[in-house]
């Protein structure tokens, strides 16, 4: 989970003000020290701490509250709503026009990921259905370009660079203009890493932007450079016309703040977010969805969304199985395949409310890998071992299963023990009389108001644990009721 440290202490310190038994000013100041004291050890900006707690106070004034509102549930909101105003410079994305050529040129600090966050950008908008392609502008690293290169080949992305002309200017207006002249939608031009010391890469980078006409100029920024992020972001602003923001290496540093809060020297929105190496390790970036995981919520709207762009969500097929209360291995083989369409497994569980906590941090690949080793187990069943429930698996079938996918018996049944647990739950899903005849879309507008407690019944005790109780199963209900099958809720599980 992106900066989970920080996510878990302003959790923490909610929880606890909640958990007192008066509800003062007293009690407020000492959850505000406490979530401030949490953003300022993750380098965001002192000023933007002063002004976050400031607005806090602002937006929940203890002595004018009528008698009976809930105290509780409003410095929650204020907080979460000040969590995401401090993300959302209030500008809009750049508009790229589909069927046009969109040339956006990316800029940042050297050994910012700026070169890889290219290669993903393209690679994003080529899944999207865009004509993508890339141009390497930057002649001052070595290497820059067989980097870019080496990138582009495996993305299998149409690439333009050169190993003789030492111009930068001059590469990024060939590039450009061929890859105009080929129709190209989105022409993206990668550019030499620059510190705002450097005035002369400074002049250069001007020089190109005013010869190229980005529509978009994407500013890169590494989450760990902490506080020194607000001063460059400002330097490259004041340079050339920043549109959007990409953070990256936000997967594993607990001090992302610095680069977090520094999104307010741009005035431009964040519009990725880089969590991993993958090429498919790029996020679009949410303010409301992001703040949500940062504190544990999940991202409900999110894992909609990913499941609908998976094309997931159109298997009535399986549904009817489900409210039938039937689950055979190759149910099951399908349910793993789908997950991988999602993206990686730490990222979809981090969209589940309460269970990004289920993968340690560090094993998502581990996690990952053990999905990936099951189908392969599943691949050396027969149809009938997949397709019929009522096949036993003695030990010399397991023997056979194993040998045929290259594991050790001992997975075989590990596989074995996860089917007969996801089956049980089916089953007892299917004995539900608020299941029974209908879709997900439609049960979802039909939702009674005791689902959440049948289904409850229904799951494995540690896993709703860990989705905050029965309060946490009922909020993601609520969400995904909200949204047709899912919509942003800004509520908090089990507080």
């Amino acid at each position: 989970m992106v900066l989970n440290e920080l996510g878990k202490k302003i959790t923490s310190a909610l929880r606890r003000m909640t958990n007192s038994t008066v509800i003062d000013e007293q009690a407020l100041d000492d959850m505000l020290k406490e979530v401030s004291r949490a953003l300022l050890e993750a380098d965001v900006n002192v000023r933007i701490v002063a002004q976050l707690r400031t607005n806090v106070k602002k937006r929940v004034n203890l002595e004018e509250l009528a008698a009976g509102v809930n105290k509780r549930k409003l410095i929650q909101k204020a907080v979460f709503e000040e969590l995401c105003e401090m993300l959302d410079p209030g500008n809009k994305p750049v508009a790229l026009k589909k069927g046009k050529p969109n040339v956006v040129m990316f800029v940042g600090l050297q050994g910012n990921g700026k070169t890889t966050s290219c290669a993903k950008y393209a690679y994003y908008h080529q899944r999207k259905g865009w004509k993508t392609c890339l141009v390497c502008a930057d002649t001052f690293r070595a290497g820059a370009f067989d980097q870019l290169k080496q990138n582009a080949t495996k993305a299998k992305i149409p690439f333009y660079g050169s190993y003789t002309e030492t111009d930068p200017v001059k590469i990024a207006l060939e590039g450009v203009e061929r890859f105009k002249a080929d129709n190209y939608e989105l022409i993206i031009v990668d550019t030499s890493g620059r510190h705002k010391q450097e005035s002369a890469l400074f002049e250069e980078m001007q020089q190109m932007a005013d010869t190229i006409q980005p529509a978009d100029i994407v500013f890169v920024m590494d989450s760990s450079i902490g506080q020194a992020a607000y001063d460059q972001a400002l330097a490259f602003k004041q340079a050339v016309k920043v549109g959007s923001v990409i953070i990256t290496k936000l997967d594993g540093h607990a001090k992302g703040g610095g680069a977090l809060s520094a999104v307010s020297a741009t005035e431009s929105p964040i519009v990725f977010i880089g969590t991993g190496e993958h090429m498919d390790d790029l996020e679009a970036f949410n303010s409301v969805s992001f703040v949500q995981r940062l504190l544990g919520m999940g991202d409900v709207s999110g894992l909609v969304t990913s499941i609908k762009e998976a094309g997931l969500d159109q298997n009535p097929e399986m549904y009817k199985r489900v409210m039938e209360g039937q689950f055979t291995l190759r149910d099951m083989y399908d349910q793993f395949s789908n997950i991988s369409k999602l993206g990686p497994l730490g990222k979809v569980m981090g969209m589940i409310p309460g269970m990004s906590e289920m993968i340690p941090k560090g094993k998502e690949e581990e996690g990952g890998a053990r999905v990936a080793k099951f189908c392969s187990i599943m691949d050396s069943m027969t149809d009938d071992e997949l397709d019929n429930a009522k096949v036993t698996f003695s030990p010399s079938r397991i023997l056979r299963v194993a040998r045929g996918s290259g594991c050790h018996p001992r997975l075989v049944e590990e596989l074995l023990v996860e089917h007969k647990r996801f089956r049980q739950v089916v089953e007892r899903m299917g004995k539900m009389k608020a299941l029974k005849g209908g879709n997900m879309n439609e049960m979802s507008k039909t939702m009674p108001a005791n689902l959440s407690a049948q289904l409850s019944k229904a799951m494995d005790p540690r896993m709703l644990k860990q989705m905050g109780g029965a309060a946490g199963m009922q909020n993601m209900l609520k969400q995904l009721q909200g949204m047709g099958m899912g919509g942003p809720g800004s509520g908090f599980p089990g507080m």
